[in-house]
């Protein structure tokens, strides 16, 4: 462990797991690839493992730290290179993190706030070149599923109306320290062009696509009825019958256009 950490414990409720793999940090590097005058931003950069990386393609980064020991040592260790922001990433105003600069935002995501801050940073996407995360495998699984898969759900469809995304491969518990009980694994989120997106109003349509998963083993029809009509939904082109984890994407767009 480097110096100045050796006292230092993960803790819990910030949901820490320290990636000390070398293979695997290397791996997560080449997968990002960080570029000269880039600017990365890094969500919990933890020990550095990766941040060190970053720097060393980058030649700067940010980061954004909530644990106040890890973030006096970071700012000790890398005093020119890295720009501290210490705060929870979920509290944070994105928009005030390098405004009117294209960002790449990597981070290894602590679970227990996985979801709730993949819909935080949305409200940066229009900005962002990409994202590579490290999250639970099944989170990650969820993420990128395809309709008719038994976990294609809500994550699923919020996500891919704004992102492409790419699972790339899994990391083993045994990469990190202390060991998660459970497998982890890289995806890519490029974020859509503004001229590619289908128009939508925002909360409408999550209204409808959490309604619509709420219960998924009803009907269009019973799941969607304090929403929208059968005939509303026979206007978007929907047959009322179905469940929602056979519908794609742009159908929850066009029943959102009914409600």
């Amino acid at each position: 462990m480097q110096n100045g950490l050796a006292g230092h414990r993960a803790r819990k409720r910030f949901g820490q797991n320290f990636l000390h793999d070398e293979h695997w940090i290397e791996r997560i590097a080449r997968a990002i690839d960080p570029k000269p005058g880039q600017t990365i931003v890094e969500i919990g950069p933890g020990q550095a493992a990766l941040t060190r990386k970053m720097i060393a393609g980058a030649g700067h980064a940010t980061a954004i730290e909530i644990d106040r020991d890890l973030a006096a040592w970071l700012k000790e260790t890398f005093p020119d290179t890295l720009t501290l922001i210490e705060t929870d990433a979920l509290k944070l105003d994105w928009s005030s993190v390098h405004p009117q600069t294209a960002l790449r935002v990597v981070g290894n995501l602590p679970y227990n706030i996985s979801s709730p801050l993949l819909f935080h940073l949305m409200s940066i996407a229009d900005r962002v070149i990409d994202q590579h995360f490290m999250l639970q495998k099944e989170v990650v699984d969820r993420m990128v599923a395809e309709p008719g898969s038994k976990v294609y759900g809500r994550l699923s469809v919020m996500l891919q109306y704004r992102y492409r995304m790419q699972k790339m491969f899994d990391v083993p518990p045994g990469a990190f320290t202390p060991a998660p009980k459970v497998t982890s694994s890289i995806v890519r989120m490029i974020p859509k062009k503004q001229e590619e997106l289908q128009p939508v109003d925002w909360e409408k349509f999550s209204s409808i696509v959490t309604a619509a998963f709420n219960q998924r083993r009803k009907t269009l029809r019973n799941a969607l009825s304090k929403l929208l009509t059968e005939e509303a939904i026979k206007d978007a082109g929907i047959d009322p019958g179905v469940r929602a984890e056979a519908l794609p994407v742009l159908a929850f767009v066009e029943l959102s256009h009914r409600a």
